[in-house]
């Protein structure tokens, strides 16, 4: 009996390689096109890492004019959980990020679930196994139990390698006979890797770096029949004819198994790019991002807040090229699309994940947004998460957008709203509704004289119709006859002569109607407000003295 009846025997009905060779030919693509692929498991929801590692192949690709393609690598079926592969399609339509191939609208180099290309793995396999690359291994728990508390005794390596591989040498016979008597198997790797050899990664972000050569006997076919992820990713890389494995650098340490995987089966190995992991800082210690424990990390905490996904890219475009902010910063016609990303401005290190930066960006991009863009976004956001703001803003657009056009088009407009749910917390003073029902915050206002005059501007000089400038002088002219000092100069020099200044005069205007010493350009919110309003609103300052 030869290895070839053994394969014939574990994999009998599967096709030849050839067969997958001539199905997936190479791709037509100009010289220098990057295909490139985002391969994750279906154990959770997109969060801010396997963003930031799908915005790296995706922008790569597209900009060298190649391919970038989605595909699920759901192998380990214990990891995987209900509607998980649904789940991450979702969340990507979600963030408006698209894939050239993937498992919903398909293409040539498909299926895009490895648990679909099941065959495809078992004919490679069964190709080693031929070839006596590859053979079934029937160690059992109680075995490789034993096997490590050896090694551990001699202060070995841990592993099933070398002397230690107790059924890498069995016969062809023997390992039938077993077979037919129907023990149950796995799939290893013959390696004839030496641990003392060294490889060298040439990694297109971290440079060359020495490592040793594998010499594990690796699993490649689980029980089950599916492929370990090891494996999976050497065939389909090759099929699909993936040119760059763009991946987070925990898996640096698996780059001597892989390459191995490669020279064995024959194919050519594609280049690497390992990405610094996304840190955060936790009291006096700097730990990796985490799904479970970092709420920052999940996107459904940005769509939550309102936080844009085109800010959410905007901010890991920041971290994957050092540059990019400046670039931006400086060319504000631009977008993402025009930036050229190049691995050598990609972060060798941790990046500091940073939310506060994240929501300076948002404010930036708010700031750039029209009124009545910034209205219908905050018309959509509300709808979901907001249903009494909905309620007051759907039917009179025109009073939220005057509201959100104040300093907007201008030289440094306001930067005031860093997501969607701001606008109720920056406005929710100008919808009576709101304003009402609430015990009213009033921001204290230090002064020690009756603020009853205000009310007497309101009724006898205030008048809706003055332009800005008229408005100010005859603010300037009532508070100087109050005993407020129009010069700040005058003021320092003898404070005893006056009540304050003209900014403490406003001051007690806007806390008056807003409950807050900060707020936007007086004088619009004043016009918005309308005169009646303006005189109850004084009414229920005073009231609640």
């Amino acid at each position: 009996m030869t290895n070839y009846d053994l394969a014939n025997l574990i994999f009998p009905n599967v096709k030849d390689t050839s067969y997958y060779e001539e199905l997936y030919p190479k791709r037509n693509l100009k010289e220098g096109a990057m295909v490139t692929r985002f391969a994750p498991s279906p154990t959770g929801f997109v969060h801010i890492g396997s963003l930031y590692t799908s915005f790296s192949n995706i922008t790569l690709a597209n900009q060298t004019g190649g391919v970038v393609f989605l595909r699920i690598e759901d192998t380990d079926q214990k990891r995987e959980v209900e509607n998980g592969i649904e789940g991450i399609i979702k969340d990507f339509e979600n963030l408006n990020i698209h894939f050239d191939e993937d498992p919903i609208k398909g293409g040539q180099y498909g299926p895009y679930i490895q648990s679909e290309r099941r065959d495809i793995y078992q004919s490679y396999a069964k190709k080693l196994i031929s070839e006596g690359k590859a053979y079934p291994c029937f160690a059992t728990e109680e075995e490789l139990k034993s096997l490590r508390e050896m090694q551990e005794l001699n202060k070995e390596r841990i592993g099933y390698y070398g002397n230690w591989a107790k059924y890498r040498n069995l016969k062809v016979d023997e390992a039938i006979a077993k077979i037919k008597n129907n023990e149950p198997y796995i799939i290893r790797l013959k390696s004839m890797g030496d641990f003392n050899n060294k490889i060298v990664l040439d990694d297109c972000i971290k440079g060359k770096i020495e490592m040793p050569e594998n010499d594990m006997d690796i699993v490649i076919i689980k029980s089950d029949g599916l492929p370990t992820y090891h494996f999976a990713h050497a065939v389909d890389d090759h099929l699909m004819h993936t040119t760059h494995v763009i991946r987070g650098d925990e898996w640096v340490s698996s780059y001597p198994i892989h390459k191995q995987l490669f020279e064995v089966l024959g194919f050519e190995e594609p280049r690497y790019a390992h990405l610094a992991p996304l840190t955060i800082k936790e009291g006096t210690t700097v730990r990796k991002l985490s799904k479970r424990k970092d709420k920052e990390s999940a996107i459904s905490f940005y769509h939550k807040l309102g936080v844009p996904n085109e800010v959410i890219k905007l901010y890991v475009a920041t971290i994957n090229n050092s540059n990019f902010e400046e670039w931006y910063i400086n060319n504000p016609d631009k977008t993402i699309e025009d930036y050229q990303f190049t691995f050598d401005k990609m972060p060798i290190g941790g990046s500091l994940f940073d939310l506060e930066k994240l929501m300076s960006i948002s404010k930036v991009y708010f700031s750039k947004l029209s009124a009545d863009d910034l209205y219908n976004r905050t018309l959509e956001y509300t709808k979901e998460y907001d249903q009494e703001f909905y309620d007051l803003i759907k039917d009179d657009p025109v009073y939220l957008t005057s509201l959100l056009n104040i300093e907007r088009n201008i030289e440094r407009p306001r930067m005031d709203i860093s997501s969607l749910s701001d606008v109720k917390k920056e406005f929710w003073y100008m919808f009576d509704p709101l304003f009402d029902k609430v015990d009213k915050p009033y921001q204290d206002i230090k002064y020690d004289y009756d603020v009853a005059f205000i009310k007497d501007y309101f009724l006898n000089i205030y008048c809706e119709d003055d332009n800005e400038e008229q408005w100010f002088d005859k603010i300037k002219a009532f508070a100087s006859q109050k005993g407020f000092a129009i010069n700040r100069k005058d003021y320092k020099e003898d404070p005893t002569k006056y009540l304050g200044t003209i900014a403490d005069f406003c001051s007690i205007i806007r806390v008056m109607l807003t409950t807050s010493n900060m707020s936007p350009n007086m004088y619009d919110l004043l016009k918005i407000y309308g005169k009646d309003r303006l005189l109850k609103r004084i009414d229920c300052f005073l009231a609640s003295l």
